[in-house]
This record gives C-alpha cells, structure tokens and sequence, in this order.
C-alpha cells in the first residue's frame, strides 16, 4: 500500500487512473481549477497559487517525473474515510438497536390473552352447545337454558350483564344506584358499621356484623377486610375520607348514592341483608348485577332479573342520548352467555301469580 508525505511546497499523488477532473476531488482549500483533463501514469504534484486580485488560493495537479516521494491517492483515501464513517454509523445504530428497552409488560385486562387463543374446558364446551351463539331468546327459555347449563359442584350465581348507550367519562352519563331483589341474592351479607354514640348500640341490634368507630378505621388502615358492606353514619365521613385510596378500589367506600352512608342505619342493615344490590357502569358502559342463584327457582330469577332492569330504566341518566339498551346477556358465574332479545325483555310483563 502506497504512503503519503507532506512536501514543504506541494502534495504529491500516486495516481494510476485514465482521467481527473477537478469534480472528483474534494481539496481543503477554497478553490479547486484545471484547466483540462488529466492523464498520467506518473506521480502527481499538487501545487498551489494565489491570486493577488481577489486572493483566492489555486490548486494545479501535473505529472511530475523525476519525483521520489512515495504518496497515496487522494481519491482512494477520500473512498476509504467514507467507508469507516459509514461502518461507525452502522456499528452505532446497531448499539441503539441493542440498547433499546424492552416493551413494558401489559397489565390488567390487556394480559389476557386474546379470544381466539383462550382455552376452554371440556365442561364449558360441552354446555356451550346447549345453545345457539348469536340467537336472541326470549327472557322465559333464557332462565330455563341458563339453569340447564349450570354443571359444577358448587351453586353458581345467575348474572346479567347489560351494554347501555352510555359514555361514563361525562357526569351527566354516569349510572350508579341499588335495586331491591325481591328474592334476595341468595347471599350471606356481612355488613360493617361506622359509627359512634347513640347509633353505636342501634347498629348492633339491628343486626350488623361489626361496630366500630376510630378503632375500626384504624383496623381497615391496617389491612382488616372481613365484610361485605360498610356503613357510615354522615357524621364519620371526615374520618372516613381517608380511608378513599383503600376502600374505592375495591367498591366499599360508603356513598350515599348507594344508600352506604345514612343516618337510618337499621333500615339501610335490614335491605342489604334482605338483598339490597349495589350497581354501576363501568368505563365501557357495561353495567354487571348478580340476581340470585342457580338454585333458585325460575320465577324468583325472573322476578330478580325485571327488577333490575326496572331500577336501570328508571335510573337512566340524563345525558343518556339514542338508543338506551343496546345488548343484554345473563349467564352462570362459570357458563357461557345467552343473549336477549332486548325488545322482549322491555315489554315482558311478570304473571300476576309470581
């Protein structure tokens, strides 16, 4: 491989080449000129010239025989500088592309895996043929079919699941409320009081499972959790507040759109434990009630289920635009889903003798 040395004068070029062209150079001075093309077999000398007028710098290459100075090609060592620069591009977006960070790991309802790649159990494929999937029944053959298909060793709870034309984002398109289960929920209610005073003693002999006061809410601060329902009187609602962070997310902190915070403690013990059922619309619009067991007898499930659906009627907010009821499915805690017909299940009337 040819060397390069640097005369005190002038820069010298090996250069083996048919033609140069003053395009083909990239020189550090300012200007490049040739006058015309260039070819030789010999070294190359490149000499420089200023002029005195305008004092830009001129470059002129020409063969120079006789010289014994050993140089590169200029047009070879510009090639090869291009081609490290290229290779350190390279090597540096590989590191980037090595260092870039994981995807962060999905949570909640996003880590489910997608419906086609959910396995079944034979159980629940064998109950699934028992009916049709996009049929709509009517409200009568559905509770039928859905007590047909409960087949585990335990009792499973009937739920409805109802899809409204709500969007709860917006205060005026929010549901919550409760509704009375004529036929109970078929459930043990462990209700939690707090309060203080008088209503102390009221509480207990109305039935509540457990009375408290500050010692209470230090209780659930520490992790307690042994009830269903928790009670407030509204006089313990500044101490409560700080209970938010550990009651909300789990639907226990008392409100009193949910009848949780009263100063009628006995009344608001007697309807939770008879069967009094707290509902809401989730953020999909999607509102989930359980209307008793698969135990129960078909008319008590039919007369769960219309009371339900009266309480959401009746409670309909007042943003709430179009088409109200857009799909409505009961199913067993374990079964596949019987879809409505939503029409039907509007205009059903209950036997007089239910």
């Amino acid at each position: 491989m040819a060397t390069c040395t640097t005369p005190s004068s002038s820069l010298m070029l090996t250069y083996a080449a048919s033609s140069v062209h003053a395009q083909d150079l990239t020189p550090s001075i300012l200007s490049f000129k040739s006058n015309k093309p260039t070819s030789s077999l010999y070294p190359l000398v490149l000499r420089t010239s200023r002029d005195r007028k305008s004092g830009l710098k001129w470059a002129n290459l020409s063969p120079h025989r006789h010289s014994k100075h050993a140089v590169v090609a200029a047009v070879a060592a510009e090639a090869d500088l291009a081609e490290a620069t290229e290779e350190k591009e390279g090597l540096a977006e590989g590191a980037t592309a090595t260092v870039t960070a994981p995807p962060k790991p999905k949570k909640g309802k996003a880590a489910l895996p997608l419906k086609r790649d959910r396995t079944r159990s034979k159980r629940f494929l064998e109950v699934q043929k028992l009916r049709e999937n996009k049929k709509e029944y009517d409200l009568k053959t559905a509770i039928s079919l859905l007590k047909e298909m409960s087949s585990t060793k335990f009792v499973e709870t009937a739920e409805a699941h109802f899809r409204l034309n709500i969007d709860p984002k917006y205060n005026d398109q929010q549901l919550r409320a409760t509704v009375n289960l004529p036929k109970g929920t078929g459930q043990t209610v462990k209700v939690a009081v707090l309060t203080q005073g008088e209503k102390f003693d009221e509480a207990k002999n109305a039935g509540a499972d457990i009375v408290g006061g500050e010692d209470l809410i230090e209780q659930i601060k520490g992790g307690f959790m042994e009830f269903d329902k928790l009670i407030a009187s509204p006089d313990m609602m500044v101490k409560v507040a700080s209970l938010g962070k550990i009651l909300g997310p789990r639907g226990l902190m008392p409100n009193p759109k949910a009848g949780t915070v009263t100063p009628n403690i006995p009344q608001a013990i007697g309807e939770f434990k008879k069967g009094k059922v707290e509902y809401r619309a989730d953020k999909t619009g999607i509102v989930h009630i359980p209307f008793g067991k698969v135990d129960f007898s078909e008319d008590d499930l039919l007369l769960n289920f219309l009371a339900a659906v009266k309480s959401i009627e009746t409670n309909k907010p007042k943003g709430a635009k179009g088409v109200y009821w857009k799909s409505a499915h009961i199913c067993t805690s374990m079964g596949p889903s019987i879809r409505l017909n939503i029409r039907e299940m509007l205009d059903y009337k209950s036997p007089s003798n239910i």
